[in-house]
C-alpha cells in the first residue's frame, strides 16, 4: 500500500463493502447449510471471515474507520460468548497494527516537517514501523544524543480521510436519535468531530503528553514518556518498552491482570486532578506493563481538558446511589447538567433501577470485572424497548469524552477480567462524594462546554500559544460540512 486512501468515494465504497460482504456470506452460508453442512460450523466460518474482512477494510482505510475498529476491539467483551471468539483475535490486531506506509512516504513527511537534514537529528532510524495507529505509525530510532526514541509520523492525507470517514459514520450515528429520543445527536456529534480534528495536530498531542509526563514524573506506578520534538505531523518522544496490555489480556497471569487493572483505574481517575487532563483513548494498544511494575501510557492525541478536575456531579451521583439517597435529587442533578432534556420525563423507580448497577464497581471494597458482567450490562443498557430509561437520557457535549473514557475503560477492565479495590481508588480522586449540603445547587460549574472550561492552554515545547499555530497544512484539509 503506497499511500493513505484519500478519495471520499473510494473510502465510502470500501466502507460499503462491509454490510454487502456480510450479506453475501450469509447467503453463502444458507446455501452451505442447505447442502448438508452443520449450521454450527457454517456460522463459525461466517463469523471468522466477517472478522477478517472488518480488519482488512478498516485497517486499510485507517482514519475514522480504524478508530471504529479499535472501539469494536474493546467492546468485544460485550459480545455473546458464542460469537466473541472469532472476532477477538482479529479485532485486537487493530490496537497494535495496521498496514504500514512505505519508507519513501515516511521520508517525505520527515523532510517536510523536520527539514531536508532530518537525518542529522538521528543517530539511527528504522524505516520499518514498530507500531501503527489510526492516523499515524511509530518508528524506532536513536536520537542524536544517544537516547532511544519513538517517532510518530502522521499518514499523508489523514486530515481529509479522517473527516470524510467521520462524516460517513456520523450519518449512521444520526440513527441513534431514532432509537434514543432523549439524545440530542447533533451537538454530540459536533463535539466528537471537533475532538477528532484536534488529534490531527501533533503539537497539541505533544503539549498534552508533556503535561502528563511532568505531572507523573517520578511516580512509582505510572510512566509517561517525555517529548523531545514536535511538529504538526511528527512527534518524537522517549521510547518505552514493556508488555502491551493486549498481551496481558490474552495470556497474562491473574496477578498481572489485577495489577494492570488497578493502575489503569488509578491513572484514568487521577489525571484530571494531577494534570488537569483526562486521557480519552483508553484502549489496550495505548498501555504497557513495564518491567518494574509501572503502567506505561502512550498516545495523548485525545484528551479532555479539565483544569478543575472531574465534574462534581459524578461524586454526588455516586454517593446518592451508594447510599440509596433521594432519587429526586438524582433527577435534579441530571436535568441541571443536561442529561435529561426539558420535557423528557422518567419514572423515578425505573431511573434508580437503571443507574444503581452502574455504581456497583465502586460500591463495595473490591469488585471483579468480567466479560459476563459486561455482556449483562450491555444488554441492559442497549435495550431498545420504549420503557428503557437509557432511551430517554441525553449526553451533553461537554461530557462526550468523559463518557468515552468511562465506557471504553470499563471494556478494557472486563477484557482483563481483573479484581481489585477499585472503590478506594475512585473515591480518592472523584470530587463531590458525600451528602449534598441542603442549600447546594445541582448546577455544576465544571459542566460547561469543553471549549469554555479548558482553562489555560497547554502548549507544546517551542510553541508560545496554540492559537498562533495557524491552520493545518494544506496537504491535510479539514472538511467543513
Amino acid at each position: 500500500m503506497s499511500d493513505f486512501p484519500q478519495r471520499a468515494v473510494t473510502r465510502t465504497a470500501k466502507l460499503a463493502t462491509l454490510p454487502v460482504g456480510i450479506a453475501g456470506r450469509a447467503a453463502l452460508g444458507l446455501g452451505k447449510r442447505l447442502g448438508g453442512r452443520p449450521a454450527e460450523l457454517v456460522a463459525q466460518e461466517l463469523q471468522q471471515r466477517t472478522a477478517e474482512q472488518i480488519f482488512r477494510v478498516l485497517g486499510e482505510l485507517k482514519g475514522g474507520a480504524l478508530k471504529l475498529g479499535q472501539a469494536l476491539s474493546i467492546f468485544e467483551a460485550a459480545l455473546p460468548p458464542e460469537i466473541a471468539g472469532p472476532y477477538r483475535a482479529t479485532l485486537t490486531k487493530l490496537q497494535e497494527s495496521a498496514p504500514p506506509l512505505p519508507a519513501a512516504t515516511v521520508h517525505k513527511v520527515l523532510a517536510e516537517d523536520l527539514g531536508e537534514g532530518w537525518r542529522d537529528k538521528f543517530a539511527e532510524f528504522d524505516d520499518q514501523p514498530a507500531a501503527a495507529a489510526s492516523i499515524g505509525q511509530v518508528h524506532r530510532a536513536i536520537w542524536h544524543d544517544g537516547r532511544q526514541v519513538a517517532v510518530k509520523i502522521q499518514y499523508p492525507g489523514a486530515g481529509r480521510a479522517l473527516t470524510s470517514d467521520f462524516s460517513q459514520l456520523s450519518r449512521v450515528g444520526v440513527l441513534f436519535g431514532i432509537l434514543m429520543p432523549g439524545l440530542e445527536v447533533k451537538p454530540m456529534l459536533e463535539e466528537l468531530r471537533a475532538r477528532v480534528i484536534e488529534e490531527l495536530d501533533y503539537r497539541l498531542e505533544a503539549a498534552a503528553q508533556q503535561a502528563f509526563a511532568d505531572a507523573y514524573a517520578g511516580d512509582p506506578d505510572i510512566a509517561v514518556p517525555g517529548v523531545l520534538e514536535a511538529t504538526g505531523h511528527v512527534l518524537v518522544s522517549e521510547w518505552m518498552d514493556g508488555t502491551p496490555l493486549a498481551e496481558i489480556i490474552a495470556s497474562g497471569s491473574q496477578e498481572q491482570r489485577d495489577h494492570a487493572g488497578l493502575l489503569l483505574v488509578r491513572f484514568l481517575f487521577s489525571g484530571p486532578a494531577r494534570a488537569g487532563l483526562l486521557h480519552a483513548d483508553p484502549h489496550p494498544g495505548n498501555f504497557r506493563l513495564l518491567a518494574d511494575g509501572r503502567l506505561g501510557v502512550l498516545d495523548f492525541g485525545a484528551v479532555d481538558r479539565l483544569p478543575e478536575g472531574l465534574p462534581l456531579i459524578f461524586g454526588r451521583l455516586l454517593w446518592l446511589l451508594h447510599n440509596d439517597g433521594d432519587i429526586e435529587m438524582v433527577e435534579e442533578d441530571l436535568r441541571a447538567n443536561g442529561f435529561l432534556r426539558p420535557g423528557m420525563n422518567v419514572d423515578l423507580d425505573e431511573l434508580h433501577a437503571f443507574l444503581a448497577p452502574l455504581a456497583d464497581p465502586s460500591k463495595t471494597d473490591t469488585f471483579a470485572f468480567s466479560r459476563e458482567w459486561m455482556r449483562g450490562e450491555a444488554i441492559r443498557v442497549a435495550d431498545i424497548r420504549p420503557a428503557n430509561v437509557a432511551r430517554r437520557l441525553n449526553l451533553p457535549p461537554s461530557y462526550v469524552l468523559i463518557h468515552r473514557v468511562s465506557t471504553a475503560g470499563i471494556g478494557v477492565l472486563c477484557q482483563l477480567e481483573c479484581c481489585g479495590p477499585f472503590r478506594a481508588e475512585v473515591l480518592r480522586w472523584v470530587p463531590g462524594y458525600g451528602p449534598p449540603p441542603p442549600t447546594s445547587s445541582p448546577v455544576d460549574p465544571s459542566s460547561a462546554p469543553a471549549d469554555q472550561r479548558s482553562g489555560d492552554s497547554i502548549n507544546p515545547p517551542g510553541v508560545s500559544e496554540v492559537d498562533d499555530m495557524g491552520p493545518l497544512d494544506e496537504g491535510w484539509p479539514v472538511a467543513t460540512d
